[in-house]
């Protein structure tokens, strides 16, 4: 019996547990979002104030508007579609953040479909 009253008592304590997140220390700055696509490390910069992030993948350089919903959710809209897949709306949350860095979820705005990925903040 103790140990059911112990087990759920730690249950308790972890399920309280809630993970720090200082979403407004990423709101602004440089950044570098890195991942793997087919075996291949790939690696994308940016740079974002309030409103606007500029993002550089291969030599190519894009532009995005920021609609903040929250400290911690923002949508971006590309400003130059090249094709319709562009022109949807990403929806993008900040899950966790460090001290340099945080995890992400993000999708197309209305999809069920969502992916993660960590960034890592290079400066102010």
């Amino acid at each position: 019996m103790k140990k059911i009253v112990l087990l759920m008592a730690l249950l308790l304590l972890v399920s309280c547990y809630d993970a720090d997140r200082n979403c407004k220390d990423f709101k602004i700055g440089k950044f570098k979002f890195e991942y793997e696509v087919n075996g291949v490390k790939k690696t994308t910069f940016f740079e974002r104030n309030d409103s606007i992030e500029i993002e550089t993948f291969e030599g190519k350089t894009d532009t995005a508007s920021i609609r903040w919903v929250n400290d911690c959710e923002y949508i971006l809209q590309k400003l130059h579609p090249k094709n319709m897949a562009e022109e949807k709306a990403i929806g993008m949350k900040i899950l966790t953040t460090s001290k340099n860095s945080y995890t992400f979820e993000f999708g197309m705005v209305g999809s069920d479909a969502k992916q993660r990925g960590t960034v890592t903040k290079l400066a102010n």
